[in-house]
């Protein structure tokens, strides 16, 4: 009985672990909106019920995609705690901010789950689930948050709380590059007439980049 339920457990696993993956692939090919349950189904090879008995919601299925993406941005490179914490801050913020435009559905994942309060969003996943959104998104903060912590030290950055302004950052970060994914600003052309103006991505993730350092910096 045991070795049953340990290979239907494998199963399991292995199954989330397929949707998981086609579900970000069209994603990352896609986008959020042009991905609905069926699609994913039929790109897994699998029945939709089966989506449905793997994952309580949704936003389960959602929230296991957005924790692919955070292991993903988490294994980024970085350099070694005796470097200089401002070199360390800023190639973290450049590996993120080019992580955000090389992956626009991560964005739109992260922020479609940030739309609902947490105690909304907890009720519709399981614990294992919301433990390892916990885990995924502890994983990619406790770096920059070490990195504030130890400029702080330093006297480097003029912080009095590193795991606030990491959360803080991380969001910031978010909201801004969604503005590169959108690559439009609006102006007041004459009164009371609006316009479209065209952004460049990649300016707007260098001074995403300077926003966030500015924001810590002593001087």
């Amino acid at each position: 009985m045991g070795v049953t339920r340990r290979a239907a457990r494998g199963r399991r696993r292995a199954r989330e672990r397929t949707v998981v993956e086609v579900t970000r692939r069209l994603f990352d090919e896609r986008g959020l909106q042009d991905a609905p349950i069926d699609e994913i189904a039929r790109a897994a090879g699998i029945n939709r019920a089966l989506i449905y008995r793997s994952f309580s919601s949704k936003e389960e299925l959602f929230i296991l995609t957005v924790t692919h993406y955070l292991d993903e941005l988490t294994a980024g490179p970085g350099l070694g705690p005796d470097d200089d914490p401002a070199a360390r801050l800023r190639a973290a913020l450049e590996h993120y901010t080019s992580f955000c435009l090389r992956y626009p559905a991560f964005l739109d994942c992260a922020l479609s789950l940030m739309r609902r309060p947490a105690r909304e969003l907890r009720e519709l996943v399981s614990d294992s689930v919301w433990l390892r959104l916990g885990q995924a998104m502890a994983a990619a903060l406790h770096p920059l948050a070490e990195i504030l912590r130890a400029g702080a030290e330093r006297g480097t950055f003029a912080i009095d709380d590193p795991d606030f302004v990491a959360n803080r950052l991380y969001t910031h970060v978010l909201g801004t590059m969604h503005l590169a994914r959108i690559g439009l600003g609006v102006r007041e052309a004459a009164p009371g007439v609006p316009e479209a103006f065209a952004l460049d991505p990649e300016a707007v993730r260098a001074a995403c980049v300077e926003d966030a350092l500015a924001t810590v910096r002593m001087v």
